[in-house]
């Protein structure tokens, strides 16, 4: 048994609640980046125990910021930061591609354990068809897939590509996420947007050989799209298969179509989109079921002529086919131009997208861009926006039955001891308040990060006679009814 002391102060809780109504589910995510080493780990090559002691130094930093979701890129270039039987080891963990750390460990099991110990959920992030992140600079291993597989790829710029059109090159992407869901202990599987690359102005994408073998008389943008969208339905059809608790969820560039293209579109000037450029048809792969979440890259300031922020998430409220949305959250941004010099760029963004039931969330790029407060914007979240705990949200089309409550033996006059009988296994308790609350439900105070004989203390919350309640959690976010602490 350990004591727990539950000490979140009212003074923030009361500037939460006065602030805005924080929920009891909100998904709070950060994106953390490998490739170039952009987020973790710091520089090729780092210790073991350096690679370690850094993914948890950002964890508690995530952790203090009311984060409660990492989405960690498990799979930069068709190379992995775990032992896998498709791809090698990842050059930007030890340097070297093909080459394990040293001494030898797994660092996405590793990673997993430290981010579930602190109630937060970790979805393996990967680029679907990145192969080769620089074909001038990066040294690729004998074993990599572009090698025993040089037919499936296409080069384009100065990148490598798993070729969409080619088959067996959407295998390939459909087996390394059956083996991930399979061995380990994921919360979801995260598409970012590259599925075909970004044009570059005068450069046609070279899959004229795929068409010609593939194509069936279709027209080719026809053809790219549906090439997309079978791989997304496969995707989708083998995590469910393999795990139907793993979430499946898809990071698309912030427009789907613009209005002067398709009646559909949003009110935005946007010189590339998913639909036409990058062959994602978003709306369809949401209306078909395909996916559990989408969180549409809106990196953009409020006002912004060419993409409005406060156009493109009205936009997306309104095509969420009863899946949930996530907003992408450009904090990089910061201090990059007049606008995002603004103090209240991102709390206004913020505000603005609690205001739409049909919207669960945000997720922040990148994890680096939190190291030096931008802006003040750790405070801004630490102290206002998320100082007050919340859990994942639930998606009820994957499991909406509630587990059993926990039973709470008062100890002495702010001491108790929960114990959890139910069948179902459990991943926390919860700690909630009425305190602030008119007429909703309790709010959570505190994260219980135990799930069986566990001895707490309430002092800190038993104040100006408000009721205080516990509840069990389990691993799919689905809360217990409320057991009121007397």
């Amino acid at each position: 048994m350990k004591q727990l002391l539950l000490s979140t102060l009212f003074s923030l809780l009361l500037t939460a609640l006065s602030a805005q109504q924080n929920p009891n589910y909100e998904f709070r995510g950060v994106w953390v980046a490998t490739v170039e080493n952009i987020d973790w780990p710091s520089k090729k090559g780092l210790s073991v125990e350096e690679q370690k002691a850094e993914y948890i130094r950002m964890l508690e930093m995530h952790q203090r910021n009311g984060m409660n979701v990492i989405v960690f890129q498990v799979r930069p270039a068709a190379d992995a930061f775990y032992p896998s039987q498709y791809e090698p080891w990842s050059e930007y963990l030890t340097g070297v591609q093909g080459q394990p750390p040293s001494p030898y460990y797994d660092p996405l099991a590793f990673m997993i354990e430290e981010t579930h110990k602190r109630g937060m959920e970790f979805h393996a992030w990967l680029n679907p068809y990145r192969a080769v992140f620089n074909i001038n600079k990066s040294k690729i291993a004998p074993s990599h897939i572009t090698k025993v597989h040089p037919e499936w790829f296409v080069d384009y710029g100065d990148k490598r590509y798993f070729d969409p059109g080619v088959p067996e090159a959407r295998a390939h992407v459909n087996r390394v996420v059956k083996d991930l869901v399979s061995r380990y202990d994921l919360d979801g599987i995260h598409m970012d947007d590259y599925f075909y690359p970004y044009r570059i102005a005068g450069k046609e994408f070279p899959d004229a050989k795929s068409f010609a073998a593939y194509g069936k008389g279709m027209n080719k943008d026809d053809w790219r799209r549906s090439n997309c969208d079978t791989i997304i339905k496969q995707l989708y059809e083998t995590i469910k298969q393999t795990n139907a608790r793993v979430k499946f969820g898809i990071s698309p560039f912030g427009v789907w179509r613009n209005l002067d293209q398709d009646p559909k579109g949003s009110a935005t000037k946007a010189g590339q989109t998913n639909y036409d450029d990058l062959y994602a048809d978003i709306l369809l792969w949401l209306e078909k079921g395909w996916m559990d979440y989408v969180v549409p890259q809106l990196y953009w300031e409020r006002g912004f002529k060419v993409a409005d922020y406060d156009v493109l998430l009205e936009w997306w409220n309104k095509h969420t086919y009863g899946k949930h949305l996530y907003i992408g959250q450009g904090i990089y941004r910061a201090g990059t131009s007049p606008a995002w010099k603004s103090l209240d760029q991102l709390p206004e963004q913020i505000r603005l997208l609690r205001n739409y039931n049909t919207t669960q969330g945000s997720v922040y790029f990148s994890s680096k861009s939190f190291v030096k407060n931008p802006n003040g914007w750790n405070d801004s979240l630490r102290n206002n926006y998320y100082a007050i705990p919340a859990l994942v949200p639930t998606m009820p089309w994957l499991d909406d039955l509630k587990p059993a409550p926990p039973s709470a033996r008062k100890r002495d006059t702010d001491q108790y001891t929960l114990i959890y009988d139910g069948k179902e296994p459990i991943k926390q308790y919860v700690l909630l308040s009425d305190k602030g609350v008119k007429g909703g439900n309790p709010v959570i105070v505190q994260w219980i990060m135990q799930t069986g004989k566990t001895d707490i203390q309430v002092s800190h919350h038993r104040q100006n006679g408000h009721t205080l309640f516990v509840a069990a959690v389990d691993k799919n976010n689905n809360m217990s009814n409320l057991i009121e602490l007397n």
